[in-house]
């Protein structure tokens, strides 16, 4: 009994250490998370592995798991920009991103866990700047926003691209001018839009005007040609058709007196 405490006291010792090792080496990597490990007495990072999965991992005690976020992420930039003129702009732009996952060992030896401040906003922002700088404000405001954005994406693309960056979408979603640049857009673009409706009044009327002068040489051209085609001869066999209907009508006295001087019967008394 006296020797149990002499004993018992290695074997709590023991379990105690091995209790601290095993919570030193248990790494557990969440949901959309990866990890890279460090080998402090190896090679250092390991870059020739892929990255530590989801789930609970036992690594030695003297090596270190880095957990990166592997989901797609975004970023919001404000950043201020000069126009073609030299004016300041001020762009508001949304990046969405994630690290390439089979290089996240080399991205962690390169650049770190501060990746994205050292290399993705450097990028958007230098991008931005070549692409707002080749454009007027005016198009920045109304024409060009679209393309504008997808310029951006592409020169970001090409700076990231070799860092171990997956660069999906850029998103421009604000463009601050200066208010008086903006105010003078705003009037201009007004003014555009008052002349092509004035323009669009005119090419009407003028639409208008041509149906009605083709409606009236088309009826020019068939009375001309309908009193080409009438004879003294016809006008006489139509007058004559007349009046007989007009002396079976059953409203009316008719009286036939001699002839005119077209030798059609002259016609009295009708009512």
């Amino acid at each position: 009994m006296e020797r149990l405490p002499k004993i018992g006291l290695p074997i709590i010792i023991t379990i105690i250490v091995l209790i601290v090792v095993v919570a030193k080496s248990a790494v557990t990597i969440d949901s959309g998370e990866a990890g890279v490990l460090f080998k402090t007495f190896g090679e250092g990072v390991v870059i020739d592995e892929p990255p530590m999965g989801e789930g609970f991992h036992i690594v030695a005690p003297w090596n270190k798991v880095f957990v990166y976020e592997v989901r797609q992420q975004e970023v919001l930039e404000k950043m201020n920009v000069l126009s073609s003129n030299g004016l300041d702009i001020k762009l508001e732009a949304s990046v969405w991103f994630q690290p390439k996952y089979s290089d996240l060992g080399k991205l962690h030896q390169e650049k770190s866990e501060m990746y994205k401040e050292r290399v993705l906003l450097p990028a958007i922002r230098s991008a931005a700047r070549s692409v707002v700088g080749r454009y007027t404000p005016e198009q920045l405001y109304s024409t060009k926003r679209d393309a504008i954005q997808q310029e951006i994406f592409e020169e970001t693309k090409k700076i990231v691209e070799d860092q171990y960056i997956q660069l999906n979408e850029v998103l421009v979603r604000d463009v601050t001018l200066p208010p008086t640049i903006k105010d003078a857009i705003e009037r201009k673009l007004k003014q555009e839009q008052e002349s092509l409706e004035y323009e669009f009044r005119l090419v009407t009327a003028e639409k208008e005007a041509e149906k009605v002068r083709i409606e009236a040489q088309g009826k020019a051209d068939a009375n001309r040609i309908l009193s080409a085609s009438l004879t003294d001869k016809i006008l006489q066999d139509k007058g004559i058709d007349a009046t007989i209907k007009l002396s079976e009508s059953n409203n009316s006295k008719v009286i036939v007196i001699g002839s005119g001087d077209s030798g059609m019967p002259i016609i009295l008394g009708n009512q």
